[in-house]
Order: structure tokens, then sequence, then C-alpha cells
């Protein structure tokens, strides 16, 4: 294995997402003259090699610090020029992060912690700014003048011992060798984080090992010839999941976060130092015909020892008792103990039918890609579901989630009578699924978020908590808990809740960040709610309710223009826009906190 001591600079564009989602054409094509006319000249310039592009982003290898760091700064200066012209909803800003450490070569790639640490901080870095370890500050500050502000020692995500960081900002004007006057690194925060007053709350999800058995469950390999049986294997990893998750004693990681690692050849080690987790399950499922071939391998995440290992060939009618045995296999392995009812709920029974199983795995997958066409194809497979085994709860819980998605799609409905009645189709196939099985977290977490569709605000409560209680390591339900509690007028138990599925799930989806926004308002943290707020957008720029949230909190801050500039975008992206009809909508137990709501949207401006 050869190795290297090499200068990385690692680079990204900051809000990519949101630019594509914008004007996907016109970026890339921005991005790509970008490039050519001067991010690509200024690196040949100083003798840089590009190692690879990332979408977004690039790593550059650099033989002399001092040309990593000139080649950076000058490429941002070039990038700010630019910009001066460009609309700012339309300037592709640059972040970089550069560090000076060992790689391992692997043909015209390189990897290893040297890489690692320089995209940890390029995250670290202001758009239009870079981040230097403190290696290449010490490499250049004799050599460069360039007025880098000293950081201190930052705590860095997955690297196990602080690092000293030093900043520098498109716009600092030269300064010999002196560092400038240190930030304040609580006011620093990496892309993916959430600003919350600086009181750390909600700065980022706290990924230290717990005293209690942690593991997660990454996706199974699918070794059959048929790629179409890609579902198969995701299906029996998800179940594992599932059961896993009503472990009390046991933290498990969400499918969400674990299945980031789907395709990838990935190190267990880096696994649980990303998930923060001990252990680490991974396997492989081979369907051929009716026979079915499955390993498993449960392995230490800090030591990368293998704890116990399986191989199962079965007839593939025995599939959920494969599942049943690695889920078992787990539990002794990791000494969990199981409280009183937990061991029947962990393996209380689904189906025997293995087509029914299939119609469930490929009609939540449907269910999952929210549009209109896929909810009638996941409702045909349910509907499937049921004909083959009628007393399948997961098939009943999955067709009262089809009919709340229709509810709050309000594609099947042209009158509040016709709502409801779909309400009602949710609430019954929910109930049936608990009637079948009264351990199905999944079903009382959809049916809490009926009933608070329906102001029913005491009985959505106790159900969510029920679905909690039933499967507390759920980081999906977990977040629609939360939902409920804070429109139940019960913000801080929501903001644990919502803190929980993030730890759950660091991976998260952006509708959590949303909920924690929210949760932060009921709580009257109006610039927590603003962070999250934002952060939610930044990942989905299309959410109309969080761009109405943000307004309204914003203009109970009394920050004009920030309020301006967001209610211009919901003016223009939804011109028929009124408070009346969209505060009309919405659900709160407490009056007045809708009230303060409704007053924050007149504040804004927005049209009665």
């Amino acid at each position: 294995m050869e190795r290297r001591l090499a200068a990385i600079m690692a680079t990204d564009v900051v809000g990519y997402s949101r630019l594509i989602r914008a004007d996907e054409e016109g970026t890339l094509e921005a991005l790509k003259a970008l490039r050519a006319d001067l991010i690509d000249p200024k690196i040949a310039e100083h003798h840089g090699r590009i190692v690879k592009l990332m979408g977004d982003g690039m790593l550059v290898e650099f033989a002399s610090v001092v040309d990593a760091v000139h080649a950076a700064v000058e490429t941002q200066q070039a990038v700010t020029d630019h910009n001066a012209d460009v609309p700012a909803d339309k300037r592709i800003e640059l972040r970089i992060g550069i560090n000076l450490g060992d790689v391992v070569i692997d043909g015209d790639d390189i990897q290893g912690d040297g890489v690692n640490m320089a995209a940890r901080l390029e995250g670290m870095a202001e758009p239009g700014g870079i981040c230097v370890s403190g290696m290449v500050y010490e490499g250049v500050r004799d050599r460069i003048d360039v007025p880098f502000e000293d950081l201190g020692e930052q705590g860095v995500k997955n690297i196990d011992r602080p690092v000293r960081v030093y900043h520098w900002q498109s716009g600092a004007q030269p300064s010999g060798d002196t560092v400038g006057a240190p930030l304040d690194p609580a006011n620093r925060t990496e892309p993916s984080s959430v600003d919350s007053d600086g009181d750390g709350d909600a700065v980022d999800v706290d990924l230290s090992l717990p005293d209690s058995p942690s593991i997660a469950v990454l996706p199974f390999e699918n070794m059959s010839a048929d790629p179409e049986q890609e579902f198969f294997s995701d299906g029996i990893t998800e179940d594992i999941i599932t059961a896993l998750s009503k472990i009390s004693s046991l933290l498990i990681v969400a499918r969400n976060s674990t299945f980031t690692y789907k395709g990838t050849a990935v190190d267990v080690k880096q696994v649980s130092r990303e998930q923060g987790v001990r252990y680490v399950l991974e396997g492989s499922v081979r369907k051929a015909g009716n026979r079915v071939r499955v390993t498993a391998q449960l392995i230490d995440g800090i030591t990368g020892h293998h704890v116990w290992a399986e191989r199962y060939d079965r007839d593939l009618e025995d599939i959920f008792a494969v599942q049943d045995d690695i889920t078992r296999e787990v539990v002794v392995a990791l000494d969990v103990r199981l409280r009183e009812g937990e061991q029947a709920r962990v393996w209380s029974g689904g189906t025997k039918n293995v087509e029914a199983w299939e119609c469930i795995r490929l009609g939540q997958d449907a269910l999952n890609r929210y549009n209109a066409e896929d909810r009638i194809e996941a409702k045909r497979l349910f509907d499937r579901a049921l004909k083959l085994d009628p007393n399948y709860a997961v098939a009943w819980f999955s067709l009262s989630a089809y009919h709340f998605h229709e509810a709050e799609s309000g594609t099947t409905y042209e009158s509040e009578a016709d709502h409801e009645a779909v309400l009602d189709s949710a609430v019954e196939c929910a109930t049936k699924a608990i009637e079948l099985d009264p351990s199905c977290a999944d079903a009382y977490g959809t049916l809490g978020l009926c009933q608070l569709s329906k102001n029913e605000f005491d009985e959505a409560v106790a159900t969510s908590e029920k679905a909690i209680a039933l499967a507390p390591n759920q980081a999906e339900n977990l977040a629609m808990a939360a939902v409920v509690l804070t429109k139940s007028g019960q913000p801080e138990r929501a903001l644990e809740l919502i803190k929980s599925a993030m730890r759950h799930c660091p991976i998260y989806p952006a509708w959590y960040l949303s909920v924690l926004a929210k949760a932060y308002r009921g709580l009257g943290r109006n610039e927590s709610a603003v962070s999250a707020f934002e952060a939610s957008l930044e990942r989905n720029p299309d959410d109309h309710a969080n761009r109405v949230g943000l307004a309204a909190t914003l203009a109970e801050l009394g920050r004009e223009e920030d309020t301006k500039r967001t209610v211009a975008a919901i003016l223009r992206l939804h011109p028929e826009f009124s408070i009346k009809k969209y505060v009309g909508r919405l659900s709160y137990r407490d009056p007045a906190e809708l009230a303060r709501f409704e007053d924050g949207l007149r504040k804004a401006g927005l049209p009665e």
C-alpha cells in the first residue's frame, strides 16, 4: 500500500441543491463555465492535480501547502469578483478546506484520514471562506501574506481528537503573518447542523456512544442475478431494523441513515463513527427460484473484530424464520436484556405468505415516492397483499398510511366531507392493524396523525406515546409524535422527541428540521426556530409551509429585510397566498398559539 504526504484541498458549492432545484440547466452551465474560466486554471497555475469531481465538489492534491493555499485564496477571490454582477439567488459560492496529511494511493485516487480531515474542514468554512488545519497554517504563516483567524481547537465530526483550525474569508485584507482575533467557535457549525442561539442544544447531533448497546444495520447486498430483487434484500434489512427498534435497551440507527451506504464499499469503523454506534450488522441475500441464501455478520465497529457470523440456506418460505434467527442472534451477542413484553413484540407475527410480504415491500417503496401515480400503484399492491393474507397487520397499516397520504395531498376530495371520509378510512385501517397486532407501532403512529388532523388532541397524544412505548428506537415514529406534541401544546416534549429521532437517524430527512423548528417556535425560541427553518429550506427549497413559518418567525424577531425577502419568495411561488385560507387549514390545540402565528403572518406583510 503506497502512501505519501500531501496537501489536500476539498471544495463544494454552497446551497447546491437549492440552486439545482431553482434552475438545473442554468446552474450546471454556470458551474461548468466557472470551472473552465476560473477554478481549473488557478489549480493548474499552482501545480495542483484534480483527483476527482463529486457533483458539486472537488478533491485536489498539491505537493506544497503554499501552492494549495495560494490556489484556494486566489480561487475564492476570483469567484467573489465574478459574483459581483450575478443576482444573489444565482451566485455560485464555494467552501474550501485544506489539510496536510498522509494519504493512501489507490490508482489515480487518494484516500485516508488526511482526505477525510480536508472534507471536514471544508464543511466548517463560511461561504467564500477557507478553513485550514494547524499543520497547514504553520507551513504558510511566514510565507504567505494571508490574514487567517484562529478558531482555536475544534471538535471535528468523526475525528477523535480536537483540531486546531484557522479561517480566512474572501474580502479580508492582508496583514502580514498576523493571526486575526479569534472567532467564537460556538458561532460556527457544519453545513448540516442547526444553530440554536449558541446554547449548543441543536448545533449538531451528539454521536457519542451511549452506555447501552448500539447498532447500525447496513442494507443487505442483493447477490441475486436479477437486479429487480433489490427490494427483497432491502425488505429483509428493514424487517430486522424494525424488530430491533422495539427493544428499549438498544440504540439502533434508522433505515434513512444506514441506506445512504447502499451500493458502496464501506469501512465498518467509519460507519461506527458516522452513526455513533458500537456494532455494525451487514449481510447479503441471494434468491434463486424457491431457495434463498442469507449471510449475516455482526462486527465491533471500534475494533473491527467479528462478533458473530452465520449463513442460512433455506427454502423461500422460511425467510421470515431467518429474519427472526438473525435478530435473536444479535440480541444474544450484544447481551441485551429484554424487558417484560418486549420478547413477544420483537417476534410478533407478520405473515407467512411471501408474496403478500413482497407486495407490501414494493407498495411501501411506491408510497414513499410521494406522487399520485405511485400512490395508486401502492394501493393496488396493498389490496393484493390483503387478498393474499387478510390478517396481515402490516398490510392494514400500509393501507392506512395510503389513505392518510391521500388526505394530506388533497387529490381525492373536493369538500371537507370528502376529506373527513378519507381520514376515516385511514383510521379504520390503522385500527384494524392494531386489532390484529397490538404491538404494531407504525399503526399507532399513523393513527395519531389522523387523530391530530381531526383535532382530537388528547387521543392523538395518547396514541403517539403508545407508538413510542412499543418501538422506542423507531426514528420515524419519534418524529411523527413530535409533530403531534407540538400542535397539542407540548413543545418541550416535542423537542425531546425530535432530538431523539435525529440521534436515531443521524442522516435525517429535511422534514425533521421542520419539526425541530416548530418545536422551538412553540417554546418561544425564535432564533433557534429561524436556524432550523433555514436549514430545512436549504435542503428542500420547495417546502412552502417552512417558508411561511420562517416569515412569521422573522417578523416576530423584527428582522425586516429578511422578512421582506422571505415574503417575496412566498408570493412569487404562491401568488394566490391568503392568510385566512392558510391558517384555516391548521390544527392547534391552543387558540392563542394559532393567533400568534396568524399575527406573525400579518406582521410579515402577507395578504389577508
